[in-house]
């Protein structure tokens, strides 16, 4: 062995002088320092550059060769004993005291196969090499070759400078055993392939029928989610769809995960504007104290009021007084304040009724002496400034109180926040400032959630970094995500408006929808097979179900474009062929007459029989739920739930394609029940409704 390990070196060695000769030969020649008398001509400068490629490729090859057929002693050295290597320098692994305990799988909840896996490998990785400290990225994922892959001797390979099989043999020697995981074996390049125990699948598929789905173990958090948030006296619209339909499913994840989840709705029910609609209330109604008026449209009313704000100096100094009195409590003026906030609220009920949507109201109104606090807080530390701007090449005063976020010696990374404006009025940074004190100091809530469009982020990243530097905000104990969503677009792929160019309408879009899916039921002829009631149940389900699905589908960083049409086909992934795909998996056992808790009474006997191998693909396939769920918490994009929901879909059909559920002679009479198959629709069927439900979709038994 070391005599041809000589051979190979003194090979190698020559072809790096060889082709060290030729670089400088090429670089005298490209440099003009060679002689014309060389007798070199055009072509054999080409012939000796492409040489040169090739001489230092085989050098490449050979010194990688001499790295495999001779790995550094240090890898050797490095092994526990369990690799099985002969070295006498071989160190010991630690001692079974030392060890990390073995992930355990859950008793009582779904097992996050991903994470358990993660886990068994990073505890390997510190046994097998005890001198790496670092944190461990184990690389699981699925494989052709198996059920699971893990990658991580190829990147912890670079960083011990250490042969990837040998790394790769000793975290596999090293892994222990699992209930999860039959085999594992290694190959290529010190790549290890998971095979998955077949009676943890029987068993984890089964308690979908027996248990539901259940949420995989995890710390609890009190979470504070800030969505929708209209604003009082104007309608909602299309803007605040996104807003409210990725804020609610944020929720109900999190919700199904155990957290203490606060639905907050930051109401706009305070401001300048509220002093012209109620100098407009007092001309328009003057007895509205004693009857209180029936306005019908808040949007027409509050038009009218800025209109006349706009043209009549007169009223604008009595809109500007009327503010005055508010800010004061005169009680007439707030009963005029409380009375537009209510009309406003009932018509925003409506629409979170529509969409199945709760929420708890918080206006900036609530905030009113937080915020005369917070102020005075950071005056009294020093931390608010009066800038000095330059105007006509003279500084004066501005009278408004910023907010920095960072000391001035500093460079200013983000946009100051203005605390207090000129007149003395507060403003939205004020409000978000008093909002993250109250709900970190007062409600201890540990994990912050903002909904809105892309356009607030840099003001996020503002307010964020001023709180952290006020104290109000630790991101060692507290969490802070800004959930940024795209705008909607029409089919012309322009910001979606009606045709006269108006904001569309929330209420009249959902009311479109509902015509639609209506008419598409209809043409199915839905409406002669089920009952009227049944029928309603259906037409709002695919309705609003169709226009949630299609926001939540996507990258909600991008914008997406609005259809009917699309979102209303049965075909492809989208909300209306996944629900008439559930109705097909529930109807399977009602044909066979097979009652729900039938199937509950044979699962309970013993986990169910899984045979045809698209059996088993769909039994694997559900199980990814848990990592999928726990995925979705780590940065909050909710298409990969949908892209999973789809992909259910379509192993479902697989299977139910190849695999009978149910077997009939020529006449239609039912020969043989395949229970355990009928058990694993019932798991499929389990899966579907609780995703439905993080999505915020409600599911129809027959459609």
């Amino acid at each position: 062995m070391e005599s041809q390990l000589d051979q190979i070196t003194k090979h190698c060695e020559n072809l790096e002088r060889a082709a060290d000769e030729l670089s400088s030969r090429v670089t005298a020649l490209a440099e003009g320092q060679a002689a014309a008398t060389d007798g070199i001509s055009d072509a054999e400068y080409v012939t000796l550059l492409v040489h040169n490629k090739k001489l230092k490729y085989r050098a490449q090859i050979l010194q990688k060769g001499i790295a495999e057929y001779s790995p550094p002693k240090s890898a050797l050295s490095d092994l526990p004993n369990s690799v099985g290597s002969t070295s006498s320098s071989a160190a010991p692994a630690k001692s079974a005291s030392r060890v990390p305990p073995l992930p355990e799988v859950p008793k009582d909840s779904m097992c996050a196969i991903l994470q358990h896996l993660e886990a068994v490998f990073e505890r390997a990785v510190r046994v097998a090499f005890p001198q790496h400290t670092a944190p461990v990225n184990t690389q699981i994922q699925l494989s052709k070759m198996a059920d699971y892959q893990c990658n991580v001797a190829m990147a912890l390979a670079k960083i011990l400078r250490q042969n990837p099989r040998v790394v790769g043999q000793a975290v596999l020697d090293a892994a222990g055993t699992s209930p999860l995981i039959a085999n594992m074996q290694l190959s290529g390049s010190g790549f290890i392939n998971i095979t998955l125990s077949t009676g943890f699948i029987r068993e984890q598929v089964t308690r979908l029928v027996t248990h539901g789905v259940t949420p995989p173990p995890l710390n609890k958090r009190k979470v504070a989610v800030d969505f929708s948030s209209p604003n009082i006296a104007k309608e909602m619209h299309v803007g605040h769809l996104r807003s409210t339909i990725i804020g609610d499913s944020i929720c109900r994840l999190l919700e199904f995960l155990g957290h203490d989840v606060l639905r907050i709705n930051h109401l706009g029910d305070w401001g300048t504007q509220f002093g012209m609609l109620i100098a407009h209330l007092q001309d328009r109604f003057p007895n509205y104290l004693k009857t209180p008026p029936a306005i019908s449209d808040l949007q027409g009313f509050y038009k009218e009021s800025k209109k006349r704000f706009d043209e009549d100096e007169q009223f604008k100094v009595r809109a500007y007084k009327a503010v005055v009195q508010l800010q004061g409590h005169d009680p007439d003026h707030i009963n005029g304040w409380t009375m537009i906030c209510d009309i406003s609220k009932r018509e925003f009920n409506k629409v979170y009724e529509r969409l199945d949507v709760k929420l708890s109201p918080y206006g900036e109104s609530f905030y009113q002496s937080r915020m005369e606090a917070i102020v005075a807080d950071l005056e009294q530390r020093g931390l608010l400034e009066q800038a000095r701007i330059q105007e006509d090449e003279t500084d004066r005063k501005d009278d408004r109180k910023f907010m920095y976020s960072n000391t001035v010696e500093e460079p200013q990374t983000v946009m100051p926040l203005i605390m207090v404006k000129s007149d003395g009025g507060f403003t939205y940074d004020t409000s978000d400032m008093a909002c993250i004190r109250y709900r970190t100091q007062e409600l201890d809530v540990d994990w912050l959630i903002y909904v809105t469009d892309a356009g607030q982020q840099q003001h996020f990243k503002s307010f964020r970094a001023a709180a952290a530097r006020a104290g109000y905000f630790n991101s060692a104990t507290t969490r802070m995500d800004h959930v940024m969503f795209g705008v909607v677009l029409g089919e012309d792929r322009k910001k979606f408006k009606t045709r006269s160019g108006d904001t569309v309408r929330l209420v009249e879009l959902l009311e479109e929808g509902l015509v639609r899916a209506e008419a598409i039921l209809k043409e199915k002829g839905r409406d002669e097979a089920l009952s009227q009631q049944e029928f309603d149940h259906v037409k709002e389900a695919v309705a609003y179900g169709c226009i949630k699905y299609a926001d939540l589908c996507h990258d909600r960083t991008r914008d997406y474009v609005f259809s009917f049409d699309r979102m209303l086909d049965f075909k492809g992934n989208t909300a209306a062929y996944l629900l008439y795909a559930l109705t097909r998996i529930c109807s399977i056992a009602r044909t066979a007459g097979v009652s729900s808790g039938s199937l509950l009474t044979e699962a309970r006997k013993e986990p169910m029989q899984l045979e045809h191998e698209k059996e088993w693909k769909l039994a694997r396939t559900l199980l990814k739920l848990p990592d999928v769920i726990l995925k979705l918490t780590e940065d909050l994009y909710l298409h990969p739930l949908c892209e999973f929901l789809y992909e259910v879909s379509t192993v479902f059909s697989e299977f139910y394609d190849n695999c009978y559920c149910v077997e009939k002679d020529k006449d239609g009479n039912i020969t043989k029940i395949h229970t355990s198959r009928l058990l694993l629709c019932e798991a499929t069927a389990t899966v579907f409704k609780q995703c439905l439900a993080i999505l915020g979709i409600k599911t129809v038994e027959r459609m």
